[in-house]
């Protein structure tokens, strides 16, 4: 991650956690494609929201962020563990059912990218789904707050994939939210399963 933007994250940890929305109303979805009691990774929990559905639905949860801070809210929140650990720190091979990233890898620089899917392609077990969620739009940029973000098409984003692993599309879709410096934003939702 972009280290001004973790740094945000980390000065801003409570406040961040406050603004945090409802669960994705995606996550039912998601959910659907895994083993029931399956195992996932959550990479960039924020405040928790998500790993708490999980939770509650039964599955073993591997919850982190990139923010020690944030972690250790979500912790608290969800009284379960949630570690610090940045996405160039994923290392597992075949590990989960399903990886779930919200909003998170969109901090990821451009030129990055391709190896992090790479990484959640290893980390992922044969057929395990991956959910996560972009801003439209081109080249890289900072919000008013001075986050970081990489903004994609649907085209550069397909042929990063295509770079990073074998997967098969199960869907996409796009929604506009209102983000935590109140401009709103196009999404990007993708979810794809790693080829057998």
């Amino acid at each position: 991650m972009d280290e001004d933007t973790l740094q945000f994250y980390r000065r801003n940890a409570e406040a961040y956690a406050g603004w945090a929305k409802a669960p994705s109303s995606r996550l039912q979805g998601f959910l659907a494609l895994l083993p029931p009691g399956g195992s996932i990774l959550e990479l960039g929990c924020g405040a928790g929201n998500h790993a708490a559905v999980m939770l509650a639905a039964g599955f073993a949860v591997r919850v982190t962020d990139g923010s020690p801070e944030m972690a250790a809210i979500a912790s608290h929140r969800l009284g379960h563990p949630v570690e610090a650990m940045r996405f160039d720190e994923l290392d597992e091979r075949d590990a989960y059912d399903g990886i779930w990233a919200s909003a998170s890898l969109l901090h990821v620089p451009r030129a990055e990218l391709g190896g992090i899917l790479n990484r959640i392609h290893r980390a992922l077990k044969p057929v395990g789904a991956f959910y996560a969620s972009y801003k439209v739009g081109e080249g890289e940029g900072r919000d008013s707050l001075g986050r970081y973000y990489s903004y994609v098409t649907p085209e550069w984003l397909e042929a990063t994939y295509a770079g990073a692993g074998a997967w098969t599309a199960l869907s996409s879709d796009t929604s506009v939210i209102k983000s935590f410096d109140d401009t709103p934003a196009t999404m990007l939702h993708v979810v794809v399963r790693k080829a057998a």
